[in-house]
């Protein structure tokens, strides 16, 4: 990797926590500069504009999203455990770590068209692959016919990332994952599975303490 690229995800990184927190995108370039003691004229040489910025956010958040799937999907050989213990994943991420849901802003045509098309690119390159993963994971499953259900998940998960980030949600609380996964379950048309029961998920849970204690340091 490249000082210029290595340079970039710092910036990335500083931006993610600077957004900590905000159920807006309230950040712009020159607020780096701080933030990151790196220069203006540097900052805005890797975003030259401040679609590039959020677009930027973005496929940091889907990369950090693939990485995950795939080594969950190698550490989990049931695809419908697999996929509903990943999307609880990023929603326990969301609540413990106050991450910002960049739902709110992605995907978005009219701000791609603004970036660079180094990272409109980039984000349409991952978007995409975040979207096979899903299907896959979902044809795994068992596809039910009679309606779209990758487009009823897609929706009711994005609105409840977006939703989630109220403050009113605790990431230790068991029922929180327990209904997000029966929702899901029903929505893949797999009414008939078991989902994981709440002592697995508090077992989850305790297992993620260390991770959230990590993240804080």
């Amino acid at each position: 990797m490249s000082s210029w690229e290595q340079r970039t995800d710092y910036l990335v990184e500083v931006a993610q926590r600077c957004l900590r927190g905000h159920q807006s995108f309230d950040l712009c370039r020159s607020h780096l500069v701080a933030a990151s003691q790196i220069s203006k004229g540097t900052i805005y040489n890797h975003f030259t504009t401040e679609a590039d910025l959020v677009v930027a956010v973005a496929c940091a958040q889907y990369q950090g999203w693939l990485n995950a799937a795939e080594s969950e999907q190698q550490g989990d050989t049931d695809p419908f455990e697999c996929y509903l213990f990943h999307h609880c994943q990023r929603l326990y991420d969301v609540l413990a770590q106050k991450r910002f849901v960049i739902e709110h802003m992605m995907p978005n045509q009219e701000l791609l068209q603004q970036a660079s098309e180094v990272y409109r690119d980039r984000f349409n390159d991952l978007f995409a692959q975040y979207c096979q993963w899903n299907q896959g994971m979902i044809s795994a499953v068992g596809d039910r016919p009679g309606f779209d259900r990758y487009e009823l998940l897609k929706n009711y998960i994005r609105g409840t990332m977006i939703n989630s980030d109220d403050g009113l949600k605790c990431c230790d609380d068991v029922q929180t994952y327990y209904q997000f996964s029966y929702a899901m379950a029903q929505l893949m048309g797999h009414s008939d599975r078991r989902i994981p029961t709440k002592q697995t998920f508090s077992v989850w849970l305790a297992q993620r303490e260390p991770q959230q204690t990590n993240a804080a340091a």
